[in-house]
């Protein structure tokens, strides 16, 4: 007796139907924003005026959340009088997923209509004029993860087969959201962020050689945003420095600690997001 052939579906027929899944519980729902939430900044999903949460577990070739502060829920709503799909938890290559599975998401959401993408983080502030708390609008980055979501095949549907970096971080967003941090008068910076894959913090060492470079460290958002400007989406990432990364004057890392940094300042950020969805 022959055994069948198990058919491997091409990321687009997976992309397709993840979506099916997602347009089936909320039929007629467009959303023109894609919002990533970062760790400890769960709150501005609150913000949502909530139609649909789906669980990751319910929706097609979805991973799981591993980290404890991602509640691994995928909302359907409206804030700031625009549609938005908001992941509350994400991805990261620490957990085990490779950077296709990271960044899967993103492409759903692009798939359901979105046009304009989202992400805060939480950052280790290398560069020493910042204060744990501060908001970072993300100007450029540097893939330091020895990885890359687009390497393999390339779907032309999806995307190009060499996509310009030269302006990841939507110029336009980040003078949206530089305006409206001004009149919420909200303290803001701009600076560069530097994708690492953890989970283990850095060296010293590792600390001098990245300031050079860089202002703030992280361990997600570069894969996201790769396959963002792959499918033609317009960015803005928004960091929380949770913590400083001064190699000179390094103390022990305060997990805890670096959390509720995150949380004492999604106030902040709450504001500034909604506040730029308003303005988009």
């Amino acid at each position: 007796m022959k055994k069948q052939k198990k058919t491997v579906k091409s990321l687009k027929q997976m992309i397709k139907e993840s979506a099916k899944k997602i347009k089936k519980q909320l039929p007629d729902f467009t959303p023109t924003v894609g919002i990533i939430l970062g760790t400890g900044l769960g709150a501005l999903a609150k913000e949502i005026n909530v139609k649909k949460e789906i669980p990751y577990k319910n929706i097609p070739y979805f991973p799981l959340s591993t980290v404890e502060t991602h509640t691994g829920v995928l909302i359907l709503g409206e804030m700031a009088g625009k549609k938005v799909v908001a992941m509350s938890g994400r991805f990261h290559r620490y957990e085990g997923y490779t950077m296709q599975q990271i960044t899967f998401p993103v492409r759903v959401m692009k798939e359901l209509g979105i046009k304009y993408l989202l992400i805060s983080n939480a950052a280790g502030g290398m560069n020493l004029s910042y204060k744990a708390g501060q908001l970072v609008i993300i100007e450029d980055h540097i893939n330091f993860m020895g990885d890359n979501p687009l390497i393999g095949p390339n779907d032309d549907d999806l995307g190009p087969r060499w996509p310009d970096m030269i302006e990841p971080y939507s110029k336009e967003l980040i003078k949206i959201a530089e305006e409206a941090a001004k009149d919420l008068n909200i303290p803001i910076a701009k600076g560069v962020y530097i994708g690492v894959t953890g989970p283990n913090l850095e060296t010293r060492a590792e600390y001098r050689m990245m300031r050079q470079f860089a202002d703030m460290v992280g361990m997600s958002t570069v894969p996201e945003v790769i396959v963002g400007v792959h499918c033609g989406l317009k960015i803005l990432g928004i960091s929380v420095i949770t913590d400083m990364c001064d190699p000179d004057n390094l103390e022990p890392a305060d997990i805890n600690k670096i959390i509720k940094n995150a949380q004492d300042a999604e106030p902040k950020l709450t504001k500034l997001m909604k506040e730029v969805i308003k303005r988009i």
